[in-house]
């Protein structure tokens, strides 16, 4: 039986439909002073934002904005709920699990369209399939990811013994058993580098293929203040066409940032990492006039397996509800 099912899914948000929504005016002579929150180090994942600050953007559109560095296990969705950041990185999986518990987060900007995550083996294991990678092993995962319990209901995870994954990928070069999730643009390059030749079994090739690259913020903020919001994502959308154009200057920063990365790794990963950055030119709008439910419609994501119930879904021209 298929594990694809229509649910929830993100699309990018256009600024156009905020814009004009508020009174608020940005100053050039008062910027506002805001964050974005990382859900990982620096790496060319990132490379839009930290373009966005080299070039002026932000500025340009009255903001200051402090781009802080994440890890393993940020906690970013609970940061932006409690108000600690404005601002935050995360993804669709993460965000609806975030909103099940009761966080009233919405999306603003999308950057990835398809989930670039996978599983990471060494090619000299010889799999052909997800299904074999959980015949027997190591499995590296970040604590509390919601793909976890889509891999133990389809595949099991009895033969395998899990443990957390940070960013080092030190025991997975050590050990040609273990197996461990991965960026598609980020790990296996660095494998390679490292002189191991890896294999990736896709997360979106089994069904899971939620939007990824989300800029969250609390539902608060969007409707208080909307003008702002749509100055973030016109800035962020700047950003990530200078990096695309253009990505030594925001490499070189993001270098300076996490310099256990080779600089020239970071050539490698902004190619690879590239060919998944289909959503900076979009503008097209999945919000209604009440800005209620940004960035809810159907999506190939099989949301059951993150333990979420859903009730009821109704939807309009405008807008996807999830009444629960």
């Amino acid at each position: 039986m298929s594990i694809l099912h229509q649910i929830l899914g993100l699309l990018c948000l256009s600024p156009l439909l905020l814009t004009g929504c508020s009174s608020e005016d940005a100053s050039p002579l008062a910027l506002h002073k805001t964050a974005l929150q990382l859900n990982w180090v620096p790496e060319p994942e990132f490379g839009g934002y930290y373009a966005a600050g080299e070039l002026g953007a932000f500025m340009a559109e009255g903001l200051d904005v402090e781009i802080r560095p994440g890890g393993a296990q940020s906690p970013v969705e609970q940061m932006v709920a409690a108000g600690q950041v404005e601002f935050g990185i995360s993804s669709a999986d993460s965000l609806l699990m975030a909103r099940d518990r009761g966080a009233d987060l919405v999306a603003i900007y999308a950057a990835y369209q398809t989930f670039p995550e996978g599983i990471m083996v060494h090619a000299s294991r010889g799999l052909e399939s997800m299904a074999e990678v959980f015949q027997g092993g190591i499995l590296g995962v970040i604590p509390g990811s919601p793909f976890l319990k889509l891999l133990e209901r389809e595949y099991g995870l009895d033969k395998m013994k899990v443990v957390p994954h940070d960013n080092n990928i030190a025991p997975f070069l050590q050990d040609p058993k273990m197996a461990q999730q991965c960026f598609i643009s980020s790990e296996p390059i660095v494998a390679r580098h490292a002189g191991v030749d890896p294999q990736v079994f896709m997360l979106k090739d089994i069904g899971f293929n939620p939007y990824t690259g989300l800029i969250i913020t609390r539902r608060q903020t969007l409707e208080q203040h909307p003008a702002r919001v749509s100055a973030l994502v016109r800035a962020v959308r700047q950003g990530w066409l200078a990096y695309l154009a253009d990505p030594d200057p925001a490499n070189r920063v993001m270098h300076a940032l996490n310099p256990t990365m080779a600089a020239a790794t970071f050539a490698l990963l902004f190619l690879k990492n590239s060919e998944y950055l289909t959503c900076v030119h979009a503008t097209e709008a999945i919000i209604d006039q009440a800005h209620d439910l940004a960035f809810l419609v159907s999506r190939h994501l099989n949301i059951q397996t993150l333990g979420i119930v859903v009730l009821d879904l109704q939807v309009n021209d405008k807008v996807a509800r999830l009444i629960r």
